[in-house]
């Protein structure tokens, strides 16, 4: 089983640089993507259903914002979109496939870096999600949560660690939920699994700002999560970085799992 991650920061400009050309060529049993920014009516036939897949959304009441999607190959039991915290919900933050055994999760978590404001959204955000995911490890299911964290989860996870300690994403609260969730709780860190001591080719942002991407001053925000038995099935990930379509990287990882 193949799963793709992808912030595509616009899903109708990453159609534009190719996203779905590449997509299509990468055999992948689900594509997991997060700021669509756009509604049902904005997508052409090609970007809800790409080639056999079908694409499922949970987009933002507000235009232009946020927005989640799972593309499938095979129809899901349910379809789930929204976690039960009417904030994040109005935002489009989280699509669920559900099959028999297996739960595939798209979620966009918020960014806190624009304003305190949005920083204090963002721990309500993690607040909320957290008995979430324990409702999801209870349910009996396999699961896997791709999407963008917005949170470097240690030093090895950004170039700049040392002049980001007090910044969005790399505050020591946010990497405690991480700490938390990857210990006690027994998610995993899927990619940091396979590989863990990789720093550079790890990374699936980069600033628009100077020259972050020709310098590879990156962050690696985004992941792939997964409960243990589905993570221990990991055979190989990689961040593709060969064509930009967004200011993130498409995140694969190889499961040794058949649903």
């Amino acid at each position: 089983m193949r799963i793709i991650s992808a912030n595509l920061n616009g899903i109708r400009s990453a159609a534009t640089k190719g996203f779905f050309d590449w997509m299509l060529r990468q055999h992948a049993d689900f594509v997991c993507v997060q700021e669509v920014k756009a509604h049902l009516a904005d997508l052409v036939p090609a970007m809800i259903n790409p080639g056999d897949y079908t694409g499922y959304f949970h987009f933002a009441d507000k235009k232009g914002y946020s927005g989640t999607g799972v593309y499938a190959r095979r129809a899901p039991d349910r379809v789930v979109t929204g976690f039960g915290t009417h904030e994040f919900d109005l935002e489009g933050r989280y699509t669920e496939l559900v099959y028999p055994g297996l739960s595939v999760i798209s979620v966009y978590f918020p960014s806190g870096s624009s304003s305190e404001e949005r920083q204090m959204a963002k721990f309500r955000f993690l607040a909320a999600f957290l008995p979430h995911l324990d409702m999801l490890a209870a349910s009996g299911r396999q699961v896997v949560l791709c999407g963008d964290i917005n949170i470097a989860h240690t030093e090895r996870d950004l170039k700049n660690w040392k002049g980001n300690l007090k910044n969005s994403g790399f505050l020591p609260e946010e990497r405690a939920w991480l700490t938390n969730l990857f210990g006690p709780r027994g998610w995993v860190d899927v990619y940091r699994r396979l590989y863990p001591d990789q720093e550079g080719a790890a990374y699936t942002w980069w600033s628009n700002r100077g020259q972050a991407w020709a310098r590879n001053v990156g962050w690696r925000i985004d992941y792939q999560i997964a409960s243990a038995g589905l993570a221990a099935t990991a055979k190989d990930g990689s961040v593709y970085k060969d064509q930009r379509f967004s200011d993130h990287a498409p995140l694969t990882v190889d499961y040794g799992f058949a649903i």
